[in-house]
């Protein structure tokens, strides 16, 4: 069992920065994938970004150039610092980790943006 908690959230201003951070423990694999994933009010959970454990990367289109995740593998932890916030950005923020036999998620974060 793997479990995740994130931390970091709150309320942002347009053009602000904030940085959420997830730390997970339990069986974890050398090999994973961990991410962030969020869901707005009446939307979609949707991909964030990505990072593998040998450290390529993936983000959405909407946070390409504004959002940095980056991990630490020997403290099994993601994380996510997000630059020139946008309101649209305003979203419950979900740490994942996906291993063999398991995709595991936090309870999330709420992250506010205000124009």
């Amino acid at each position: 069992q793997v479990q995740l908690v994130e931390s970091g959230g709150g309320l942002g201003q347009a053009g602000g920065s904030l940085r959420l951070s997830c730390v997970a423990s339990g069986s974890i694999f050398s090999s994973n994938i961990m991410g962030w994933y969020r869901q707005a009010p009446g939307k979609r959970r949707e991909l964030v970004a990505t990072i593998r454990s040998g450290g390529s990367t993936n983000y959405a289109g909407s946070v390409k150039g504004r959002f940095t995740i980056s991990r630490d593998s020997a403290k099994n932890s993601v994380y996510l610092q997000m630059n020139s916030l946008k309101p649209e950005d305003t979203a419950v923020y979900y740490c994942n980790l996906g291993q063999s036999y398991g995709n595991y998620w936090g309870q999330g974060t709420q992250v506010t943006v205000s124009s």
